[in-house]
């Protein structure tokens, strides 16, 4: 029982990744974050799924539309956990007790004022928004009321994606993962309830969510005040540190515009699939389904080599972070391969999952086949990208991001819908969504090992450590 008890203290302990051999470390805090990534995955597939099979498939498109313009209000908030994020795995690796709790209380007072700002503004922009982007009739209410729903309740998304950031910033990636598998499992079960028992539309599905959300940021806190070997939460350190947020902020900001501009970037994109027709809008809400899942070891493996950098940035262990760097590569090509392979292999079946339209469930295994490789360079991209941003620089990701959305991903999703109308496709093929994707993410990534091995940021980080030090 006392070995039992000890391994799961060890389990849920937070991890100093600033000592041990760093493809350990990063395997043993990656795990449970991949899970984790999966677990949020499905909590967003199985409201697909659900929607899809019992309301039917303009609910499935209608949910689907609404996911890049909430990422757009979101933004800001994205911005912020990102900068927090930095700051608090810097402390803990520099062992600053002092700073690192100022730090966690400061984030929770922002986030708090975040969520009165994102509350206010979604739900009031929801329906001019969608006006705007030319939603189809069929599907206007039912993205009305899913989008105005989780707005209202967006309190528990923010601060359980801040929180667990935080979490994980402390080396804990554990805990996250308990707490999102239970919200998954509470998600599921209310999807059931309200849609087939209480008959509901997409409102069901959005108070479910909602609901779920909640309990996670509530595990979130609870677990943050009971760390006292590590961190102090309590009422005398929720206060704000105008340092500590002025420098999240700064760090955050470049990342908060780079993820506006993405959205920005989609919700145009968004515009031009709605002229497609809702056949063209259900089945990419399909894909992208079966997108988050592919994206996974990507966005995984970039908080992990983000909080891996930032704990030794703090610890100034230089050669901790090349070796870290190597060693996520590794993994993140590896997992991304497996997931690639899989879709191609399995693409119909899995895009058959949230429908049973013979001509949606084509379509759609079509464009995943498009996409396919390109999982693979953005992993890459994610990777070298969250080392940058775990030495502080998040400026330079924030350009590669730009390039990638506004210069070559946007005007290509256009230019190829107009060289290819036909009788069949009077709007342009809606493979053009895809090609242009694929193309973007490609080129970003090539961008990025650059940047990364040419750029002049490494001076500037380098300059840090020793004299003479070198990321190479």
């Amino acid at each position: 029982m006392r070995t039992l008890t000890a391994g799961l203290k060890r389990i849920f302990s937070p991890r100093d990744m600033t000592q041990g051999n760093p493809m350990t470390e990063i395997m043993i805090f990656s795990i449970p974050l991949l899970l984790g990534n999966f677990a949020q995955q499905l909590y967003n597939t199985v409201d697909a799924i659900i929607v899809g099979n019992y309301i039917g498939d303009d609910a499935l498109g209608a949910v689907g539309l609404t996911a890049a313009i909430i990422n757009l209000l979101l933004a800001l908030f994205t911005g912020i956990s990102t900068g927090a994020g930095i700051v608090v795995a810097q402390y803990c690796g520099a062992k600053d007790r002092l700073s690192l709790s100022r730090s966690v209380g400061t984030i929770i007072v922002v986030t708090f004022w975040v969520v009165v700002l994102m509350t206010v503004v979604g739900v009031l922009a929801a329906r001019p928004i969608l006006l705007l982007l030319n939603t189809p009739a069929s599907m206007l209410e039912m993205s009305y009321a899913y989008m105005s729903i989780f707005f209202a309740g967006i309190a528990g998304f923010a601060f359980f994606n801040m929180l667990s950031g935080v979490l994980r910033g402390l080396g804990d990636s554990t805990s996250p993962l308990l707490y999102l598998l239970i919200a998954t499992v509470l998600n599921i079960f209310l999807d059931i309830l309200f849609v087939t028992a209480f008959h509901m539309s997409t409102d069901g599905v959005a108070l479910a969510t909602v609901i779920s959300q909640c309990v996670s940021a509530i595990l979130c806190y609870l677990r943050l005040t009971r760390m006292t070997n590590t961190v102090d939460v309590n009422r005398k350190s929720i206060h704000m540190d105008k340092a500590i947020a002025l420098r999240a902020i700064r760090l955050g900001l470049p990342a908060g515009l780079t993820y506006g501009i993405i959205t920005m970037q989609a919700v145009i994109v968004q515009s031009l699939m709605n002229s497609l027709g809702p056949m063209v809008v259900t089945t990419y809400t399909a894909v992208m389904r079966v997108d988050g899942f592919a994206m996974m070891p990507n966005f995984t493996f970039g908080i992990a080599a983000t909080t891996f950098t930032g704990q030794n940035l703090g610890a100034k262990q230089l050669d901790r972070v090349h070796q870290g760097t190597k060693a996520t590569m590794k993994l993140a090509l590896i997992c991304s391969s497996v997931l690639v392979l899989c879709i191609l292999l399995f693409g119909r079946q899995l895009v058959g999952v949230f429908t049973d339209t013979e001509a949606i469930v084509s379509l759609g295994a079509r464009m995943m086949r498009i996409l396919a490789v390109g999982y693979i360079a953005f992993g890459l991209t994610q990777t070298l990208g969250g080392v940058m941003r775990g030495m502080s620089e998040t400026v330079v990701p924030m350009w590669i991001g730009i390039i990638q959305t506004l210069v070559i991903r946007l005007p290509l999703a256009y230019l190829f819908a107009a060289i290819s109308k036909t009788p069949e496709w009077p709007n342009g093929d809606p493979s053009c969504l895809y090609w242009s994707l694929l193309i973007s993410w490609v080129s970003a990534c090539l961008i990025t090992i650059v940047v990364y091995r040419k750029g002049k940021w490494r001076k500037r980080a380098e300059a840090y450590f020793e004299p003479g030090a070198t990321l190479s």
